[in-house]
Order: C-alpha cells, then structure tokens, then sequence
C-alpha cells in the first residue's frame, strides 16, 4: 500500500512541478495576481548583491526556454510514471521482501581482514611529531 502512495505521490509532484516550471515564465504580468518572472523578490535581492545584469539574463528568453524544456522534461516523467504505475509499484514491493527476507539471520562470514586482529604501529606518525 505505500508503494501505491508513494508512487502517486510522484507522479503528483512529476505533473505538478512541470506545469508550473513549464508555464510560469510565460505567464504575463498581473495574470492571475502573478508578477512578471523576472521580477521577483528573490531575483531583486540577488540583482541588488550580484549585479543588476542577473536580472536582464534570468529574464532572456533562453533562460525561460531552459526553465520550460525542464518543466517538459518533469511532465513526462510524470506521464511515463503514470503508464507504468503497476510496473513501477512491482519493483517497489519485490525491492522490500528482499528487505525482510534479509532479516533472517544468516551464518556468518570470516573474511581474511576479519581473520587476523587489528595491529596499530604507535611509531608511524613519529617523525610528525618532532616537528
């Protein structure tokens, strides 16, 4: 049952961040009580400390084609998730009854590392400390 959740929480996320990484900076100032997209509060500060130039390239419009090609890209994951839900729900569930099964107690392995005990040398850092 979490797997479904956690699956459909996802594909939420996926459609809603690309809707708005894809419309948002090509939506005109004042629709809908938005501001313009280079004209934020956040932009400004950063123009205030950076230089007023990062205002004029976040507002180009290679900028805002690079904020929707990615706000495309979330999208289509979302859409892949949603044609593949059973499939990815699948892999989930089968990925934590390899988790519980790991649970048993299994025999344990001697490796040649653990063989052998741990010897320290106390004088390896020695020329270090005159110094």
């Amino acid at each position: 049952m979490s797997s479904r959740l956690s699956v459909i929480f996802y594909i939420i996320l996926c459609l809603e961040i690309g809707i708005v990484l894809t419309v948002l900076p090509w939506v005109p100032h004042g629709w809908l009580g938005l501001s313009d997209w280079s004209n934020n509060y956040f932009l400004l500060l950063a123009a205030h400390k950076a230089g007023y130039g990062v205002q004029r390239f976040v507002a180009s419009g290679w900028v805002r084609g690079a904020v929707s090609g990615i706000g495309i890209l979330n999208l289509g994951m979302g859409i892949w998730e949603l044609i593949n839900f059973r499939q990815t729900v699948r892999a989930l569930d089968s990925e934590q009854r390899s988790v519980e099964s790991s649970r048993q107690k299994s025999p344990e392995r001697v490796t040649a590392n653990d063989a052998q005990p741990a010897k320290a040398d106390p004088l390896s850092d020695y020329p270090r400390r005159n110094h």
